[in-house]
């Protein structure tokens, strides 16, 4: 897994979806997924195939089933390498300041 890998699998709407589905209920089936995403199994198939290659997505099996869980490591080294340098204050000002000039 290399950085480039988790910021091109971040960088789809579907696969973030993808991790907040999974976030919100982890261990979902294929099924489960593409009920919630409204795609094809092979769609969502190969949107899973890139998250597993950036390590966000882990598999386990259940019997003939694939459960599918949210990895937040890889997540976490983003946010540590390239988020946690950044005062922490600057960035809340910052984030504040722009939902100010966008409600106006």
């Amino acid at each position: 897994m290399t950085p480039d890998q988790v910021f091109k699998a971040l960088g789809d709407p579907t696969r973030t979806r993808i991790l907040d589905l999974l976030y919100e209920a982890n261990g979902q089936t294929l099924g489960q997924l593409c009920s919630q995403l409204e795609m094809t199994r092979q769609a969502a198939t190969q949107h899973l195939g890139i998250l597993e290659g950036a390590n966000l997505v882990s598999v386990v099996w259940r019997g003939r089933e694939k459960l599918y869980y949210i990895n937040p490591v890889p997540l976490h080294e983003v946010y540590e390498r390239w988020v946690r340098k950044f005062e922490r204050k600057r960035l809340g000002l910052l984030h504040q300041l722009k939902k100010e000039i966008e409600s106006d």
